[in-house]
């Protein structure tokens, strides 16, 4: 439970700081895309563990959803921002051709029953795919990103916002 200083140096906060929504604070956009990092590290983590057929073909139903909006919400709002801000000609379309290679993995596993080692391979090389995708950009686009002048407060709302509306989407039609 906050103490009571933190309670109404919160209180003062929201007085002051410019309304946006109701809702709880957003992290900023690097925060937000490091959390999605870590989450699918962990799904394909469980996936390695797992023995039932069952429970892999619902952790690569959840990466596939988690990576597919991930990478929308980055091309839609986020890599452009960061090209514009950093004048970047390689980090963005290196990132872009990476994303391609993973949607073309999760093409050839997701809605399929797992049977043999072919479809083990196609997630273990996704999962090796999206490790090297996450090392490059927290090691080479994200300390870029933070010395750049991109305001990561509202970048990361929007991203937020987005990423809601696309698992909003894509869980009603699934």
């Amino acid at each position: 439970m906050p103490s009571s200083s933190t309670a109404t140096s919160a209180r003062t906060a929201r007085k002051t700081a410019p309304r946006r929504s109701v809702s709880k604070k957003t992290p900023d956009a690097i925060a937000l895309l490091r959390a999605d990092h870590k989450k699918v590290a962990d799904l394909f983590d469980q996936f390695e563990k797992s023995r039932s057929a069952t429970k892999k073909q619902q952790l690569v139903a959840e990466i596939c959803l988690e990576l597919t909006v991930h990478a929308q919400i980055e091309e839609e709002i986020f890599y452009p921002e960061v090209q514009v801000a950093l004048k970047d000609k390689t980090l963005v379309p290196e990132a872009k051709v990476e994303h391609q290679s993973v949607k073309d993995l999760i093409a050839a596993v997701e809605g399929v029953a797992p049977s043999g080692e072919d479809y083990d391979a196609k997630v273990k090389v996704m999962s090796e795919w999206v490790k090297h995708h996450v090392k490059e950009e927290q090691n080479e686009m994200f300390p870029k990103v933070k010395n750049s002048r991109l305001d990561l407060a509202d970048l990361g709302e929007r991203l937020m916002q987005r990423k809601e509306e696309l698992m909003a989407e894509r869980l009603a039609t699934h």
